[in-house]
């Protein structure tokens, strides 16, 4: 399987980002780590091999990304602004650093979004705040609602960046209609405390006409041995 390591001082970010991408062609995908985590997660706990077969068949190319949550949403030491602003940021860098390098590296017209836990919430919230950027999500075990980084406080910053805020408010035809064309998949366990959080954001989609895909596992299912399972369930189709 082809490895490549990549890293640069990020012009947006003001500082040295690195990443991983993984395989030769196929469909590419931006992987988010977990709360923290650094672009070799997915590598260190499995799931580069649970998908090994489909990556050394150039189906897919996996392209996974450093956080930034530890100068953002668990930064608890900044003002929430400065801190929202930070990520507001860091999708800049995705943006305007990260997307154009995979077209670099690879010319298939489509971009795949996926992240287990908070990578979950990173995938989903960046698909649906920049709409028609990405073409699937595969968001697994993931918690759509962020007001508890905040504690008491809640402003715009928040609303703009809390997903079970802002979908309800879409009204924008253009962006209404990117998402609609956007396969949103998101799996969790039945006994997974933001389970919730997952119904209701599938609800929120469906009541703007934006189809979703959720499935529902049984248990806890909030571990790596699920999720190796889960990505290789949904990452080419919604069932």
């Amino acid at each position: 399987m082809r490895r490549d390591y990549h890293s640069w001082f990020s012009p947006a970010l003001g500082r040295q980002m690195e990443l991983l991408v993984f395989g030769h062609a196929g469909a590419p995908a931006l992987v988010f780590p977990t709360s923290m985590g650094r672009f070799y997660e997915f590598e260190d706990r499995g799931m580069i091999a649970a998908l090994a077969w489909q990556i050394e068949q150039g189906w897919l190319q996996l392209f996974c990304v450093d956080s930034l949550d530890g100068e953002t949403f668990y930064n608890y030491h900044w003002a929430v602004s400065a801190r929202l602003f930070r990520h507001d940021q860091y999708e800049h860098y995705l943006r305007t650093e990260l997307i154009p390098l995979i077209r670099n590296m690879n010319a298939m017209p489509y971009l795949m979004a996926t992240g287990c836990s908070f990578g979950a919430f990173h995938a989903l919230n960046f698909a649906l705040r920049h709409p028609g950027l990405i073409n699937r999500v595969v968001a697994l075990s993931g918690h759509y609602d962020i007001r508890s980084f905040f504690g008491d406080y809640y402003g715009d910053e928040v609303y703009f960046h809390n997903p079970l805020d802002y979908v309800p408010g879409i009204n924008d035809h253009a962006a209404l209609e990117a998402l609609r064309r956007t396969d949103i998949i998101m799996a969790t366990g039945r006994d997974d405390p933001h389970a919730w959080s997952n119904y209701q954001l599938s609800g929120a989609l469906w009541n703007k006409g934006v189809g979703n895909a959720l499935r529902i596992w049984d248990g806890w299912c909030h571990d790596w041995p699920y999720w190796q399972r889960m990505i290789n369930q949904y990452i080419g189709g919604p069932d």
